[in-house]
């Protein structure tokens, strides 16, 4: 069972449907996004997946009340900070990493499997005691454009260059 991971997509249309259109071709049974959609209107290239949609606020979502309304519309999981995600019995913290302290708190507890963020628009795959700490990059003002598929199951990560 595959998780697609993503982050900042910064209303960057082309890209968000060539990521989208790569993902979708993977199957994937849930779809993680950590930030800085930016626009509601980006919620419409993840419309009709076939998987449950989640996202968090980044940096650069200027109006969180349009957005999330949009996505509540869309049957979508719009969480503000932070998402407390369980799959396949794995507990997955969502976050986009902008908050120091919040990405250091969550890490310091020690609850979750994985720790998935954005922010920094650089790829990050590293384990802090029982968390796996994963950022799947960005699909704008990154030089290597990429989102990540996860397999909870067997730990497998690929990083897909888009």
């Amino acid at each position: 069972m595959l998780i697609a991971l993503l982050s900042d997509t910064h209303d960057n249309a082309a890209t968000t449907r060539a990521a989208v259109d790569l993902l979708r071709s993977h199957q994937p049974a849930l779809y993680l996004h950590a930030g800085d959609l930016v626009s509601p209107e980006m919620l419409d290239f993840f419309t009709g997946l076939n998987a449950p949609f989640h996202l968090v606020l980044g940096n650069n979502e200027y109006d969180p009340a349009t957005l999330h309304a949009r996505a509540s519309a869309l049957g979508m999981n719009f969480h503000r900070q932070f998402a407390d995600v369980t799959f396949v019995d794995k507990r997955f913290a969502l976050l986009h990493g902008h908050e120091p302290s919040l990405l250091h708190r969550l890490l310091a507890s020690g609850d979750y499997d994985y720790l998935i963020h954005g922010h920094t628009h650089v790829r990050r795959d590293e384990r802090r005691g029982r968390t796996r700490i994963i950022n799947p990059g960005a699909l704008h003002r990154a030089r290597i454009k990429s989102v990540a598929l996860l397999d909870p199951e067997t730990d497998a990560l690929t990083f897909l260059d888009v």
